[in-house]
C-alpha cells in the first residue's frame, strides 16, 4: 500500500489495496437518492401531507433505479412514484414522475423541474 491510497473501512473493515482509478470504475450495487434529491422530494411530500392529500411513502433502492412511492393510505398501491434511473441520463432524463396507471406524467434531467408537476395538483385539491 502506498502513501496515496486512502485507508477504507477503518472501523474493522478490510483495507482496500486497489488503485483509486480501479475503485471508481466499479458500478454501484444499487441506485440511491442523494441528500439534495431526497430533500426536494420530501419537501413536496410534506406540502401534500399538510393539505391532507398524501399519508405515507416508501423508498426502494434497486440495482437499476431508485423509487420514492407515495400513498394515500398505507394499505393501497402507490398513487405516484418518483423514479431515478441513471441509465437514461443521455436520453429522456434521469428523473420521472409516474402515476398509478403507469402514465409518465413528467420526465427530465432536473428533479426540481420534474417535481413541478405536483404544483398543479395542489391548486386542484382546494
Amino acid at each position: 500500500m502506498s502513501e496515496i491510497d486512502p485507508i477504507e473501512g477503518w472501523r474493522g473493515g478490510a483495507v482496500s489495496h486497489q488503485k483509486p482509478a480501479a475503485r471508481m470504475l466499479k458500478a454501484p450495487d444499487r441506485v440511491t437518492f442523494n441528500r439534495r434529491e431526497l430533500d426536494a422530494v420530501l419537501r413536496v411530500y410534506g406540502q401534500m401531507v399538510a393539505i391532507g392529500e398524501w399519508r405515507d411513502y416508501a423508498i426502494d433502492h434497486l440495482r437499476d433505479k431508485a423509487v420514492f412511492s407515495v400513498f394515500r393510505r398505507s394499505t393501497e398501491f402507490p398513487v405516484y412514484r418518483v423514479v431515478k434511473t441513471p441509465k437514461l441520463h443521455k436520453r429522456q432524463g434521469i428523473y420521472s414522475v409516474v402515476a398509478a396507471s403507469g402514465l409518465i406524467m413528467k420526465r427530465g434531467h432536473d428533479l426540481n423541474q420534474v417535481l413541478k408537476v405536483f404544483d398543479r395538483q395542489k391548486l386542484r385539491v382546494v
